[in-house]
């Protein structure tokens, strides 16, 4: 009777406890205690407010393509990257997975000498990163033949018998979840994953990719043409570091977004914040709608129809004159922040480089697209056909004329192709309707 009498007790206890804290006296006031938060800027993107716009062209179809017409839409509140993807920035990515293959290949057998434990903010690196001075110096026999074997370039590929990563084996593999497979409905009404597909990983898709630029993209874009200097240069010397990435493909720029993610999400959960949404690549209305900088009907991301401001200077970094690159101010790619921004504060929507965007190229995609967030993706095979692997690029870019630099010109490239003109910037979805709205 005492034991009975004693769990009696202990479960009113627990029930009168559970009232006080989720029932509200028998009133519905949802989970007390939550966390105040509020969506931080991320490093580097400037706030771009949601709105409706044009979206399509605001001067004559030039070459009468007939790949746009001016359609109404909405897009949601989003951050974006006030530059181009710089080389400094792409190399930490590059940085990254060759640290993590040689923690890999290692293990335990790396002292603490010989790697970065803290930044220069003092803050702790998880995972630490290789110190590869030490490195070069290395007395360990052992550890050094399996550094030549599994990070270094052979010794018969060596030039000048320079000890140099072999660049070939920077591999990432990563994962996303294909959201709109999930949600797709069969013949009979219902969803896949009720369809005997209740597993969720079939939705959870893996690749492996390489992430190091095609480097001898500028000499394989241009035949007849001496671009060598830019190939053994361009993105390890310090001189371009400010220069924005070329030769990604459009799956490495979603690898390096992916990347960026859980770089993130990883610092948030060790200081016991919440997850933000991820980097990812712009949609190509979000791109657009982030390049006319609030202007409405302007084919420029400065405004008005010219390309040229009142003194005569040209205002983006592209081809202006037949066999002329230099009129602009540039020749080949110049510094992210070159030129002056559009309203929102954004360098280079128009010249410099291309950019990637999310979306597969159709040219009725402005037909049956959605007005909202619109937006048309698909995620091409190996073995697709080349048309299947077309993605929507916008900007123009250094050698292009004046026609690509509008903000309503798309075109594409393949999603398997690295060119010299083309890199990109990351977009992340706003948590939240808009801000000032948590005031």
């Amino acid at each position: 009777m005492k034991r009975q009498a004693y769990w009696t007790y202990a479960v009113a206890f627990l029930i009168i406890l559970s009232s006080c804290e989720y029932g509200g006296n028998g009133q519905l006031i949802g989970v007390q205690n939550r966390p105040v938060w509020y969506q931080p800027d991320p490093y580097g993107m400037l706030y771009i407010p949601m709105g409706s716009f044009n979206m399509g062209p605001s001067d004559q179809d030039v070459p009468y393509s007939h790949t746009t017409r001016a359609k109404t839409v909405s897009v949601q509140a989003f951050y974006m990257d006030q530059t181009e993807i710089s080389n400094n920035e792409y190399r930490q990515f590059v940085y990254w997975v060759r640290d993590s293959i040689v923690h890999k290949i290692l293990g335990e057998e790396m002292d603490e000498e010989h790697l970065v434990v803290e930044n220069w903010y003092g803050e702790e690196l998880d995972p630490p990163l290789i110190n590869w001075r030490m490195y070069i110096d290395y007395e360990d026999p052992e550890i050094r033949e399996i550094l030549n074997e599994q990070i270094y370039l052979p010794e018969h590929e060596r030039f000048y018998r320079r000890r140099e990563v072999d660049t070939r084996k920077l591999d990432f593999e990563y994962y996303w979840i294909d959201f709109k497979d999930a949600a797709r409905k069969g013949p009979q009404g219902a969803p896949l994953r009720e369809r005997g597909k209740t597993d969720r990983s079939v939705f959870i898709k893996r690749d492996v990719i390489n992430v190091y630029p095609d480097t001898l993209c500028w000499v394989h874009d241009f035949t007849y043409s001496f671009n060598e200097p830019m190939t053994q240069m361009y993105f390890w010397h310090p001189a371009y570091d400010e220069y924005p990435v070329v030769g990604i493909t459009w799956k490495q720029a979603r690898a390096f977004s992916i990347w960026r993610t859980q770089l993130m999400n990883s610092w948030l959960a060790g200081m016991g914040s919440s997850f933000v949404n991820d980097f990812r690549l712009p949609t190509e209305s979000e791109w657009e709608y982030g390049a006319r900088g609030g202007l409405r009907a302007s084919p420029y991301p400065w405004g008005g129809p010219y390309i040229r401001n009142s003194r005569g200077c040209f205002l983006g970094n592209f081809k202006p004159l037949r066999g002329n690159y230099i009129d602009d101010g540039g020749f080949h790619t110049v510094k992210v922040t070159s030129y002056s921004p559009n309203d929102y504060g954004l360098f280079c929507m128009a010249g410099n480089v291309s950019e990637w965007t999310s979306n597969a190229y159709d040219e009725s995609a402005y037909d049956f697209a959605h007005d909202l967030n619109m937006d048309y993706v698909y995620d091409a095979k190996e073995d697709d056909a080349p048309v299947l692997k077309r993605k929507v690029i916008r900007g123009g870019s250094w050698k292009d004329i004046g026609f690509y630099l509008q903000t309503g010109t798309r075109t594409y490239e393949y999603q398997d192709t690295a060119k010299s003109y083309i890199g990109f910037r990351n977009v992340m979805t706003y948590l939240g309707r808009a801000k000032g709205d948590d005031l």
